[in-house]
């Protein structure tokens, strides 16, 4: 009896496993294909948490119009690089309105995330291009969107997100029950950023 059950809990384990292919193939896909953005404020003070926002929608309507004709991440990724001393006055010019002491810094990296939820968009756990900008500390809490291919904007974020993305990414994004499956990824994706 305890052979079989071994062998019964054994065969259950890889179907979930052979299940989890297509979803984590997919979530690897959609990875390589968004840019992020990551904003993390000086601390968690209210004031701090303030100035980030204000940071946010400062630098978002200095820097959309330059992805209008954006059409693929690596030409966003160029877009951001060869901007992001503007980035960084844009968002400094915000802190010094405020007489905070806080040095700005903004680079285009590769960051691991968590899953995470947005309005009718979940982004499976991975590691992601991201132009991320740092507010003094960076001890507090972040802010982040898609900043590639939607730029942040939320009623319009589903549209774009539908026709820049493959049928199987959007559904990944979309889905609302598949949750066990965003924890499965996560953990994979967590103990996978450790080692790199």
């Amino acid at each position: 009896m305890k052979i079989f059950m071994k062998v019964i809990v054994s065969l259950f384990v890889i179907s979930v496993m052979f299940s989890m292919i297509p979803f984590e193939s997919t979530c690897v896909k959609l990875q390589s294909d968004v840019l992020r953005l990551h904003i993390l404020a000086n601390s968690d003070s209210a004031t701090d948490q303030q100035l980030k926002l204000e940071v946010r929608d400062k630098v978002i309507a200095k820097i959309a119009p330059l992805y209008e004709k954006v059409e693929n991440k690596e030409q966003a990724i160029d877009v951001t690089k060869a901007n992001l001393g503007l980035i960084e006055q844009v968002a400094q010019t915000v802190v010094d309105s405020h007489n905070a002491d806080y040095n700005v810094n903004a680079i285009v990296t590769n960051e691991f995330f968590g899953t995470r939820y947005y309005d009718d968009f979940t982004m499976p756990a991975g590691m992601y291009d991201t132009l991320q900008i740092t507010i003094g500390e960076a001890q507090g809490k972040n802010w982040w969107c898609v900043m590639y291919p939607t730029l942040c904007v939320g009623a319009s974020s589903k549209i774009s997100m539908e026709e820049d993305l493959s049928d199987d990414e959007y559904k990944v994004i979309t889905s609302q029950d598949i949750e066990y499956k965003f924890k499965i990824v996560e953990y994979y994706e967590s103990i996978k950023s450790f080692f790199k």
